[in-house]
């Protein structure tokens, strides 16, 4: 069902609703990894996200009748406002069932689009199963997010334009929730290129399609966690689960910690922003056993509400030692403070929040503790300060950092 005609079909379909999401070479990334790393930046698409190749392709495959009767769909967010873009375009009905826990940003798009929001349950599978329940008390047309040939086959098409760019490109990295881009792109790529590698990477703690590698057969998770919410999936598509076995050399799973890390880098050196899933990919760059090939990371999507923005940052800046806590322990006595904040200034840490507790001993006069938060300039500078307060006595000890 997926094959060449079809992808070149989706293709010239897809160009009437997405944006030209041509590569970009990275040198840092390329520098970090030993490879010739370029981007494939679908989280500038106008909906945020790849996700409207699929859902556009899919509509126009279907009948006017089908479309009539409206359109109906579960999602963590991307597919939801593909959907609904490409629901308005036909001028259909459209009905989006979205787990309680999507951020609002994309919540607030998706209505923006035209279509009726309904939140239900606390993950992507439970939002699933209540759309179907009212695709069948309603009469509307269901459009899975993942596990449909055509959706698939429209998510695919961002193969094609890779290799249109980069005939030679060696490797490409795809991320998987319920696997429907992973299959659309590994299926096409194994077409113009038998010897392509291409790898899925999936959130450690929504590893479904790992499990069912392993098992052999489709696999459902007893629960996910991850801050990557558009690939927190327990369960991967059956229909697509062949062309996965088939055409997916590897896969490869990376913690949370890493989704934040590679926050940081896209922001510092490519001043994009990339959601967690669609940072997958990045994060992947460092666990590749291969030097001097040529790899394409997608990032899947940029739909990042504001506050998780923030909470990324402040963890990534802790992770990277930019931010840390210390507790000293002084006498309490006029001018100990200004000793302390004296060493600080030499060592050019900057003094974020200030901590005074009178009370962690019974006896004041001995010892109060002082806890300060600062911003270095990344490790080396944090053991440069801590060094410093050790030789005037001060006995610093590193503490959680909570900002």
């Amino acid at each position: 069902m997926l094959t060449l005609d079809k992808f070149e079909e989706a293709s010239e379909k897809v160009k009437e609703v997405t944006l030209e999401t041509k590569l970009i070479y990275s040198d840092f990334l390329s520098e970090q990894s030993g490879n010739k790393v370029y981007l494939k930046p679908e989280n500038m698409q106008f909906t945020g996200a790849y996700k409207v190749r699929g859902a556009y392709y899919k509509i126009s495959t279907l009948s006017e009748e089908e479309r009539a009767r409206g359109l109906i769909t579960a999602s963590a967010g991307n597919h939801a406002q593909g959907v609904a873009y490409a629901a308005k375009c036909y001028g259909c009905k459209a009905v989006i069932v979205m787990p309680t826990t999507t951020p609002l940003i994309k919540v607030n798009r998706t209505k923006n689009y035209g279509a009726e929001v309904v939140l239900y349950g606390d993950v992507y599978d439970e939002a699933c199963a209540y759309a179907l329940e009212l695709a069948a008390k309603e009469g509307y047309t269901f459009i899975h997010p993942f596990d449909d040939p055509a959706v698939a086959t429209g998510q695919g098409t961002i193969a094609m334009e890779i290799f249109k760019e980069l005939p030679l490109v060696e490797y490409i990295l795809v991320p998987i929730g319920g696997g429907g881009l992973a299959t659309g792109v590994s299926t096409l790529a194994k077409l113009l290129n038998p010897k392509i590698k291409v790898i899925g990477v999936e959130p450690a703690g929504a590893a479904c399609m790992s499990a069912s590698f392993r098992a052999g057969k489709v696999t459902t998770l007893d629960g996910v966690n991850t801050i990557a919410d558009g690939t927190a999936v327990k369960t991967p598509g059956e229909k697509i689960f062949p062309y996965i076995q088939k055409n997916l050399d590897e896969i490869i799973t990376v913690d949370d910690d890493e989704l934040i890390t590679a926050f940081l880098d896209m922001v510092e050196n490519h001043k994009m922003i990339v959601e967690n899933s669609g940072l997958l990919t990045v994060a992947a760059l460092k666990h590749l056993n291969v030097r001097d090939k040529r790899v394409v990371s997608i990032l899947s999507g940029g739909n990042m509400d504001v506050i998780t923005m923030s909470s990324v940052v402040q963890q990534g800046l802790i992770f990277r030692d930019r931010i840390f806590t210390v507790s000293v322990l002084l006498p309490d006595k006029p001018g100990e403070l200004a000793k302390v904040s004296d060493i600080l200034a030499k060592e050019q840490g900057n003094v974020i929040k200030l901590e005074h507790n009178q009370f962690v001993t019974t006896n004041r006069s001995a010892a109060v503790e002082l806890r300060i938060t600062l911003e270095s300039f990344g490790t080396e500078h944090k053991e440069q300060i801590l060094d410093a307060l050790e030789k005037k006595g001060y006995k610093p000890k590193v503490v959680r950092t909570s900002i």
